[in-house]
């Protein structure tokens, strides 16, 4: 993929040493000359959103590790632009952020499932120039992102996922041991 738009999954590559990042997807919401934002789709929580939000005490909603960024703030993807005003479109499909309270609501009511939305922790984001250079040294692999992937149920599959759909040799990179060393 030769432009880093809104949309874009950085997949790590296999050999990313960075704990933060190893074999995850990030789905980028937004790049600007000043930085760039976005969220690891694969990386699960203990937590759930009532453990976070007093006002979503007693719902029991899974949250994502978003990244190392800020893990004081939540964010949410979704899918139901009709139910969560206010969102941005990141790719076709897929909103990012909206009203809040209205989705307090609709979780309240049972009204969103874990296919309609999802929550982070925190972000994953890179000052002027820094994403450039972590793709110059081949950090991440790029692709445009899906819904298939963005919301996959089965998270730990996301990473091996979006590289096999890639075909080539990227189908053989999901096979890579962690440590090559240790082989």
């Amino acid at each position: 993929m030769d432009t880093i738009v809104p949309g874009t999954l950085l997949i790590s590559d296999p050999f990313l040493k960075d704990p933060n990042f190893m074999r995850t997807v990030v789905l980028l919401c937004e790049h600007q000359a000043e930085g760039s934002l976005g969220f690891v789709l694969n990386k699960t929580d203990d937590r759930q959103i009532g453990d976070l939000i007093e006002q979503a005490a007693g719902i029991r909603f899974p949250v994502y590790d978003g990244g190392p960024v800020q893990k004081d703030s939540l964010h949410f993807l979704h899918q139901c632009p009709n139910l969560v005003p206010g969102g941005i479109e990141v790719i076709d499909g897929i909103f990012w952020g909206g009203d809040f309270e209205e989705v307090l609501v609709l979780l309240k009511e049972n009204k969103l499932g874990k296919h309609d939305i999802r929550f982070f922790q925190g972000y994953s984001g890179w000052t002027e120039g820094q994403l450039n250079t972590e793709l110059e040294t081949k950090s991440w692999i790029t692709r445009k992102a899906s819904r298939g992937l963005v919301f996959n149920r089965n998270t730990q599959q996301i990473w091996k996922e979006a590289l096999k759909d890639l075909g080539g040799e990227y189908t053989r990179m999901v096979n890579y041991p962690i440590d090559p060393q240790l082989n």
